[in-house]
């Protein structure tokens, strides 16, 4: 019985471990304690010059590129998580719920490119 309840604590530890230690889903739990859904992508009123840098960027991938192109790509991502990981936070700090709600959907954005980047450097 104590066997069956250390694999159900650990589990559920290494469950919160995952959630918190990246930052769109740890962003997506603090939402979901206050109460807010996220916000899905049929509902996202992302501004228009933030849908044409996606745009941008995914035309970029689409392109058979080599491997300085795709670092570069890669780097652009990371700085533009990044950015949008202070911007959450500072939003949670100041208990902005809404803001926070936006900027996470563009976080989510960030995060399919970032899987599609992850698969354009995987050699098939």
């Amino acid at each position: 019985k104590e066997q069956y309840y250390s694999e159900q604590h650990s589990s559920l530890i290494n469950k919160a471990y995952q959630t918190l230690l990246n930052p769109l889903s740890r962003g997506l739990y603090l939402l979901e304690l206050k109460g807010v859904e996220a916000a899905q992508e049929t509902d996202c009123d992302a501004d228009s010059v933030f849908l044409m840098e996606i745009m941008e960027i995914n035309e970029k991938l689409a392109e058979p590129k080599d491997e300085e192109t795709l670092e570069e790509i890669e780097t652009l991502i990371k700085v533009k998580q990044e950015e949008l990981t202070k911007e959450v936070t500072a939003a949670f700090e100041r208990d902005d719920l809404q803001e926070a709600k936006k900027l996470l959907a563009k976080m989510k954005y960030f995060a399919n490119l970032e899987d599609k980047l992850k698969n354009k450097k995987i050699p098939s």
